[in-house]
Formats: C-alpha cells, structure tokens, sequence
C-alpha cells in the first residue's frame, strides 16, 4: 500500500490529523492497534476546558483551551453540551488561591463571573453548604467517541483509509530515512507492507514505544487517571474545586450521566492499568465535600486512562505541563518522521493543525488549515455515540420489526445495522467491541447484561461474522475491568446478576476457543 503519510495511532488528535490532512487534499492512512478512543482519548471525563483549571499552574495550556474551545463549539455543536460550569470552594481550602483565581484568569483571558454561594446553589443545587466561594466560567462538555468518529468518517469521505487492528511491528529504514512500516493485523496476523512519503507517530502514551521502532528516545511519562460513573445525571453544569489541581475534584454531566475525576498516578506501562478501589474511596471521599450527594450515589463504572506526558525531569506528575509536544524527528536523523503527542482533548485540534503544518512544509503542499472554519460534519453513524439521549427522533425503532436491543441506552437494531454498514464499507469487521466504541450498547446500568447477547444475535442472524464467543467474551471483560472496584450495592446485584446469566445459565467461562 502507497500513500502520502501515515498516521499511527487512532485517538482524538490522530482523527484530527487524518481529517486535516485529508482536507488539505492529501492520501492518509491511519492505523490503530485496537480501536477507536482506545487510549486517554477514551480514558477522560469529557471536560471541554475553559481553560480555568490551569491558569495558575500552566497559563500557556490555559489559552490554547480558551481558543479551542469557542472553536470546537463553534465547529462542531453536535458534539458538545454547552454546559457552563462553576469552580467552587469549601471550607478549608486555600483562601490565597481563591483571592487570586480572578487575576489569574485575567492574565489569561479566561471570561469568569464571581457568584454569591446563594447564586452558585440556586444554579446548582448540589453544590455543599460548606462552599465559602464560586466563580462561574464557561467549561462545556463534549462526547469524544462522537467527536474522534466524526473526524474519522470525514476524512473516509474524501478518501482515506482507517484501518484497526492494527499495530505497527516494525519500520524499515533507508539511510535517514523510513522507506516503509510493516503493519500486523492482531486479529488475523496479516501484515501489510505501506510505503509514506512521511509517517506520523501520534501513538499517545505508546509514542515513545512507536518511536522506539526508528531509534529514537523519547522521555515518556505515564499517570494513570480513573474516574467513575455516576447512574443518574447529578448537575446541569460541570464543577471544579477551587484550588489547585488534585484527586476527585472535576464533575461533569454527559447526557444523563455524571462523570467524577480524576486521579493522577505514576505507572510505568500504559497497557497495564485499571481502576483500583482505593482510587474510587480516594475520589468518593473528596467529591462529596463539594457535592455531597456523590456520597450515596450509585455508580456505574469506573475507568482508567493514561495521560501521554513528557518529562522534562523530576517533579509531581501535575506539575508536567498539559501543552504538546510536536517534534521532528529530523533532528535525530529521520527526515520524513514526526511524533505529536502530550496535550489535551481540548486541544486536539490545535496538535493536529501544528502537526499538519509540519508535514505539509516536508511535502511542499501549500494548501492551509481548514478545520478552525470548516464545520465538522454529522453522520447517520455518529449520532448512536451520543450518551442517554432517549428522544423520539433518534432513539426510536423503526417499526414492530426494529427491536430495542439495548434498553438503558434504547439502541433499536436499526441503529447496529447502520454502523455494521459503515463498518463494512470501511473494511472493518463488525463485531461487539467495534460496535460498542460507535454506539452506546453496553454503557448503561446493565454493564452489557442482556444487550451483549442481543446484539450478538442479531449480528449472528445476519450473517455477520462478529467473532462468536470469543467475541462476547471480549466485550464482557472489557466491562467488568469497570465494574470490579464499585462492587457495593446495586452495581453488586447488577453485576451478580450478569455472572448468574453469562456463567452459571450458560457457562462462558467453561467454553474454549472454538467452542460452540
């Protein structure tokens, strides 16, 4: 295969990149070694950032969110909740930073309103007692499996290629140059051979491991962020404590849900994390002294994702700035390889833009950026990623023929039709996992109990070939890695309930692959 750059690595920024690029008139192809918002892309609570929560600690990071924000509600509406959100402060917290939060946001031009406690919790109710200060800012919220989707069906349409399952094994070299990537098909074993004029590593928390490949050392850093889900939606807006970024203190509202986080934990491989307990008591314990109901709200799900951070050398992982890194790699000998990694999902737009500015001056390719003006496109498959929106226009069968196959999130089997289909023409297999990044199946309260064998059959009825069992064993343990740390309660008669059916009535533990 012979294209003009290849993209490794399918979160936001490398959707972002693979847009622009298509939209500058150029070949892309982009590979990804699982799926779609694998990495933090898919690990994060969604927060489209004012840029207030950095104005203290990382000013430069505040503007770019500032700017990237109006641009991505302007740009893209249908991905974005244009919340609002309040910072808010308890009784203890560092009275010096409340004095200068104002200031701070000022240098940065970060708009802000200061409010009453009375005004912050006639605004929202939740909001605790012991709250002693409050400023209203412009935070929003923003679906980034809609989002990375979008951007991938666009830059599709103009004729460039997505391919998942993807991982790069290896890059052969000419002199100062890559020549080719050989890239293997986890699921099949196939490997294909693609020759770029030039290649983009924008791997995430594994753009060290991608570069590593061409020789080159890149000072990675990995912290683990877990958040967890709440089962009903707790306020309208997002709420920030007002202090300096810690554990458990960013709430943000998702459709009918809540997201709380996050923490901030040194590993040292990202494909080794999970939420753990002692983080969920961690943020439990600090979320309710700003909104003391998540003390006793039931939850749904935790998850984890690692931030792609580059060292700079010693100090708290808060401390490493949330700006990106673009680097060419020429200087390290390799002319025609970049790597773009760091950042936020804010910003993704901004990382893409540079990222493509760079590749275009390699290539002579005149063309600008576009994507700053350009509205993101809305596609039939892209609406199913949108969280609990359980309206008659969208989430509605068809007819008597158009069962409801996931009920928490009403997903009609018109709706898995439709992205089974633009998976096919992608060339894509159509499989739960697949289906499950596109859509809403499996994210509500059942964590998967009843719509995972649903869908499965209808996919088996079909005639798909969805990966059989092991396909539903895959899904299911994907979503028991978020179940396991919230074991009390209802998530623990939820999630006895799904072991009752899935192993004591049909005992998927006991089959072996190729078992029937």
């Amino acid at each position: 295969m012979e294209t003009d750059v290849l993209v490794i690595g399918g979160g936001v920024t490398g959707a972002g990149i693979f847009r622009d690029l298509a939209q500058r008139g150029l070949h892309v192809v982009l590979v990804e070694k699982k799926d779609l918002n694998a990495g933090a892309s898919g690990g994060n609570h969604g927060l489209l950032h004012s840029g207030a929560r950095y104005v203290c600690s990382d000013p430069e990071a505040a503007v770019e969110c500032r700017d990237e924000l109006e641009i991505i509600k302007r740009t893209a509406p249908h991905c974005v909740e244009d919340t609002g959100g309040i910072f808010v402060a308890v009784e203890g917290d560092d009275e010096n930073y409340m004095a200068d939060f104002p200031g701070y946001c000022e240098k940065s031009g970060i708009p802000y309103k200061a409010l009453t406690v009375a005004e912050a919790q006639e605004l929202e109710p939740q909001i605790s007692e012991k709250a002693v200060a409050a400023f209203q800012v412009n935070d929003a919220s923003v679906n980034p499996f809609k989002l990375t989707v979008e951007n991938v069906n666009d830059a599709r349409s103009k004729g460039s290629v997505y391919m998942n399952h993807s991982r790069l094994h290896s890059f052969e070299m000419d002199g100062n140059r890559i020549s080719a990537a050989v890239i293997r098909n986890d699921r099949t074993g196939e490997e294909t051979r693609i020759q770029a004029r030039i290649y983009v590593n924008a791997a995430g928390a594994w753009a060290g491991a991608v570069a590593a490949k061409a020789g080159v050392d890149i000072p990675m850093v990995f912290s683990k962020g877990t958040l967890i889900i709440t089962a009903n939606r707790v306020t309208q807006r997002v709420i920030n404590r007002l202090r300096k970024a810690s554990d458990g203190d960013i709430l943000v509202p998702g459709g009918v849900v809540s997201i709380l986080g996050t923490t901030s934990v040194r590993v040292d491989d990202p494909d080794e994390i999970y939420p753990t307990v002692t983080e969920v008591d961690q943020m439990l314990s600090q979320g309710e002294q700003m909104v003391p109901v998540l003390g006793r709200c039931r939850y749904i799900r935790a998850y984890a994702g690692a931030r792609p951070l580059v060292s700079s050398g010693d100090g708290d992982d808060r401390s490493i700035t949330r700006g990106f890194s673009l680097i060419d790699h020429g200087e390290h000998g390799h002319d025609n390889f970049i790597t773009i990694t760091g950042g936020k999902l804010t910003t993704y737009r901004l990382m893409a833009e540079k990222a493509c500015d760079l590749v275009c001056s390699k290539l002579n390719c005149p063309n600008e950026c576009q994507t700053h003006l350009l509205d993101l496109p809305a596609t039939a498959d892209g609406d199913w990623a949108e969280p609990g929106v359980m309206g008659p226009s969208v989430f509605k069968p068809t007819g008597p023929g158009d069962p409801m196959l996931c009920e928490c999130e009403m997903v009609p089997a018109s709706a898995v039709d439709t992205i089974v289909a633009s998976l096919k023409q992608s060339g894509l297999t159509p499989d739960l996992s697949a289906i499950g990044v596109r859509s809403r199946i499996g994210k509500g309260p059942c964590q998967g109990a009843f719509c995972s064998l649903r869908v499965q059959t209808h996919l088996h009825d079909c005639g798909e070939d969805a990966g059989g069992i092991e396909g539903l064993k895959r899904f299911l343990n994907e979503r028991w890695k978020g179940e396991y740390p919230l074991l009390w309660g209802q998530p623990l008669t939820q999630s006895s309930l799904k072991e009752m059916i899935h192993c004591g009535l049909f005992g998927l533990e006991q089959v072996k692959k190729g078992g029937a």
